[in-house]
């Protein structure tokens, strides 16, 4: 019997320092997150960040939660129920870090009988810290827990047809009655080394003009090349001139050279440039979270206008648009008759 499980990244259960900090462990923690050695890792979380970042984090998700929790969590369960409502199979959800975890996942399909599980990372670009360590998870937990399963996984989906036109119709969408100067994706950020180490052949990526548009095996797993394949066919599909849009990352930790440029830095610049009307979408992203919603939302906002912008808008995620909730259901209930799942 075959099942689904859904995965997003997660939330803490509340803006509390004193809930944040434990997801905030489990997140940083991760090998594929921050990867170097586990006693400088635990030293670097443990003995620096953790003693200061819970009660800043605590401060941003206070700014974004809702009377029915966090963001993410509350766009998921919405975005599952309509899955559910449009697939002939089992499908559950479950988050990286905090809850609902993978193992709890797993168990709501085995209870149901399941022995092929479809995992579904929520993410359209694949990357270490987001994809590879939600498969490795969920293929320990297997082994362990639930060994009669067989676990297939979604490839990253960044340039599905199917899917980008999901994300060119809710652009154009948002952009109807806003006259903008500027489109601006910004993508999250990641360290460089987490490119190079996820090139499968060793020598493409070079993180420069060229590779990302050089035919290469590579591209398969290089997130950059992911962020700029997806902007450039959502470009294509809305004949946005090259002068009106750029590419940028955001939400880089300090001490580590990451992918550039950088969101923050660009916004700031952008006024004196003449764009004072600035609209921003977050594809790496399929619903909103803190990173959309505060980062963006409010402090590029803000940001932006103290240099002199006028006007912003932040361009919401897919969510639980009928569109894409449409899409992805498409590609389940194709997996369920095929066992392909794209056509």
């Amino acid at each position: 019997m075959k099942g689904v499980l859904l995965v997003n990244l997660g939330s803490p259960d509340s803006p509390d320092p004193k809930d944040v900090k434990p997801y905030l462990d489990e997140f940083l923690m991760d090998k594929y997150v921050i990867d170097v050695p586990f006693l400088l890792r635990a030293l670097l979380v443990r003995g620096i960040i953790l003693r200061k970042r819970p009660e800043d984090s605590g401060h941003a998700y206070s700014k974004i939660w809702t009377e029915d929790g966090s963001p993410l969590i509350v766009i998921s369960k919405k975005f599952h129920e309509k899955v559910k409502a449009k697939t002939e199979i089992p499908v559950a959800l479950s988050m990286r870090y905090g809850k609902p975890n993978i193992e709890s996942g797993l168990k709501e399909l085995s209870d149901q009988g399941v022995t092929e599980v479809l995992l579904f990372p929520l993410y359209p670009q694949y990357a270490m810290a987001s994809t590879k360590t939600i498969e490795v998870l969920a293929e320990e937990i297997r082994k362990k827990k639930f060994p009669q399963m067989k676990i297939t996984d979604v490839p990253a989906f960044y340039n599905r047809a199917d899917y980008i036109k999901n994300l060119s119709d809710l652009i154009k969408k948002n952009l109807e009655h806003f006259e903008y100067d500027h489109l601006l994706f910004s993508y999250h950020g990641i360290p460089e080394r987490h490119i190079r180490k996820t090139d499968i052949t060793k020598s493409h990526c070079k993180i420069n003009a060229t590779c990302c548009v050089t035919p290469s095996p590579a591209h398969k797993f290089c997130y950059r090349h992911q962020c700029y394949e997806t902007t450039r066919l959502v470009v294509e599909q809305l004949g946005i001139p090259e002068e009106k849009y750029s590419l940028t990352f955001q939400s880089r930790l300090a001490g580590d050279k990451w992918l550039e440029p950088y969101t923050d830095i660009e916004i700031n610049k952008m006024p004196e440039k003449g764009i004072k009307k600035l609209a921003v979408v977050t594809p790496a992203f399929v619903a909103d979270c803190l990173e959309t919603l505060e980062e963006i939302a409010m402090r590029a906002n803000e940001d932006f206008k103290e240099h002199g912008g006028e006007d912003f808008l932040a361009i919401p995620c897919l969510n639980e648009n009928d569109d894409w909730v449409g899409t992805a259901s498409n590609w389940i209930n194709y997996w369920a008759k095929t066992d392909k799942i794209f056509a």
